[in-house]
């Protein structure tokens, strides 16, 4: 029986698109293995939102005809779509999918002939207006389950290279997207998390549909527990959704918005749609509504243009909110992107340092945060074992032990715990104290 083995960078969409695409092979006979062993099929599902990420997409597939000259390697996802020939030309590549047409990757390669150049299926995705479907109805080692709902994305702020790669928005039907729920909690999930590339235009190339309209259909679905936003435009966060979702008992208090930069300045030289002030409106909405409430974004650092006075200005917006984490980036010119055309490149060291200062803060916040729930009882979904149990576990020891296993879990605000129990806790809803 042959085998496959992937490799995923980047977004939570890839992830979905990675374990549809595995289904898609498991379906027709084929077995899976560890990306680091003998493989007949490699494929790497690739990001392409920074410099790094096509360095570690590049890296991956090197490694793949280390371990198997004669292994096919098939690259798709958003470095390929946006860069097929460069990647058609790397050696090792025999196979090139960009963001679309990957029902047909099954088909594609059994019919790879080996010896020949490599083959590329890229094609132009700005005119597509169909949601892709695929079908997952498990994550391998996940007890959290991914529902992809939304594709595209029409922001085309100026740094961001994903539109080109994903093209326009594109939205799931609401029926299949709820038959989908309902098959992922048969399959054991408890938790689910909305997954798109811009979930907040969900429903906008549909009829009598949003985002909202969507969350409710799958609260309505019985046995899911928890729903999580993967990622939310303040732009949307208004009284109205807010209210909305606050009434809504599955839906976790979590919320990632991504900011950017906490200055009016750089925001619309990002071409960002919202306003310092409107993104802390959005804010105070939802910590008025969740008292509970965990806000994580993302900070751009070193912008072109960004003055040190910017930037100043920009982390004391972030602590003034008092983010529970922060994910920072220094900017990454993007080929194509009107950001990489501008004169006013911040040199490389400052954008670092900058960087790096972020990181701190975001440390120090995110200890405040999870400090304020010492001792407090909280509802926690164990996912696995820690990692010195999860080898024990590999060598079929007992879970009851007098002294128990360590379990992590997470809370709905996103806090991590571990605890120690006798009993096998992997996918339970627990009330913990922390």
């Amino acid at each position: 029986m042959k085998t496959l083995a992937t490799y995923t960078l980047g977004c939570k969409v890839n992830t979905y698109d990675t374990e549809a695409i595995v289904k898609l092979f498991i379906d027709r006979g084929y077995e899976t293995s560890d990306f680091d062993s003998f493989s007949d099929i490699y494929i790497i599902n690739t990001c392409t939102v920074t410099n790094l990420s096509d360095k570690k997409s590049r890296q991956a597939l090197r490694r793949c005809k280390k371990i198997n000259p004669n292994g096919i390697v098939v690259v798709m996802g958003c470095y390929a779509q946006v860069a097929a020939d460069e990647i058609k030309e790397i050696e090792d590549v025999d196979i090139v999918i960009g963001t679309k047409d990957r029902k047909n990757i099954v088909d594609i390669v059994e019919g790879y002939k080996p010896g020949i150049s490599a083959l590329n299926y890229v094609t132009d995705i700005q005119n597509d207006e169909a949601f892709e479907y695929f079908s997952v109805s498990s994550f391998e080692g996940k007890t959290r389950a991914f529902l992809k709902v939304q594709d595209g994305c029409d922001r085309f702020c100026t740094y961001c290279i994903i539109p080109y790669a994903r093209g326009n928005v594109r939205s799931r039907q609401p029926d299949d997207a709820v038959n989908e729920a309902r098959q992922l909690e048969k399959n054991g999930f408890k938790e689910i998390v909305l997954a798109g590339i811009h979930v907040a235009s969900y429903g906008k190339d549909l009829t009598n549909i949003d985002l909202l309209e969507l969350i409710k259909y799958i609260h309505d679905v019985d046995g899911i527990e928890r729903i999580r936003l993967s990622s939310i435009d303040p732009v949307v966060v208004d009284s109205k959704f807010v209210n909305a979702l606050a009434n809504l008992p599955k839906v976790c208090d979590h919320f990632h918005m991504s900011l950017q930069s906490g200055c009016n300045k750089t925001l619309n030289a990002m071409g960002r749609r919202y306003s310092r002030e409107q993104y802390l409106q959005s804010v105070l909405l939802l910590r008025d509504a969740f008292e509970n409430a965990a806000l994580t974004t993302d900070i751009i650092s070193g912008f072109p243009g960004e003055t040190e006075d910017d930037f100043l200005e920009s982390y004391e917006f972030l602590e003034h909110i008092g983010f529970s984490k922060i994910h920072g980036f220094p900017y990454s010119p993007r080929k194509g992107t009107k950001a990489a055309n501008y004169d006013n490149q911040v040199p490389k060291a400052i954008k670092e340092e900058r960087n790096r200062k972020i990181s701190i803060l975001s440390d120090r916040l995110s200890i405040q945060f999870r400090e304020k729930f010492i001792g407090k009882e909280m509802d926690v979904l164990y996912e696995a074992l820690s990692l010195s149990d999860e080898t024990d576990a590999k060598l079929n020891c007992d879970f009851k032990e007098i002294d128990g296993k360590s379990y992590v879990g997470y809370t709905t605000n996103y806090i991590k715990v571990s605890t120690k129990s006798c009993e096998n806790l992997i996918n339970v809803i627990k009330p913990t104290v922390l």
